[in-house]
């Protein structure tokens, strides 16, 4: 992904292996580049561990690349999870209260 050509393709129109992300547990340096785009590499993360089949990722692999993101992206990729799946939260609830914990004081701003 730190191609030449990668670089000039916007964020949004490239293939991120979200699952290549998540076995490795961490995340290329410089990655995410900006605000924007760490936005939407959690806007896409949200709808990939969505999409994909129970057991192609566990809690502690998604821990390790949620912790690698800024504390407002943490918490932006919960609401998202929260409003695009709400039901789901339940699935996500020994993570969510674990990061959430940290950031108890954002919960209600």
């Amino acid at each position: 992904m730190t191609s030449r050509q990668d670089q000039s393709i916007p964020f949004a129109a490239q293939a991120v292996p979200f699952d290549e992300f998540l076995a490795a547990g961490k995340l290329p340096e410089g990655f995410l580049s900006s605000e924007y785009v760490a936005q939407q590499f959690v806007e896409r993360l949200v709808h990939y561990i969505l999409s994909v089949p129970a057991g192609s990722y566990t809690m502690a692999q998604l821990s390790h690349l949620l912790e690698q993101l800024d504390p407002r992206m943490q918490v932006f990729f919960f609401k998202r999870l929260k409003e695009t799946s709400p039901e789901s939260l339940k699935d996500f609830a020994p993570l969510y209260y674990g990061f959430m914990n940290e950031f108890h004081s954002l919960l209600f701003t």
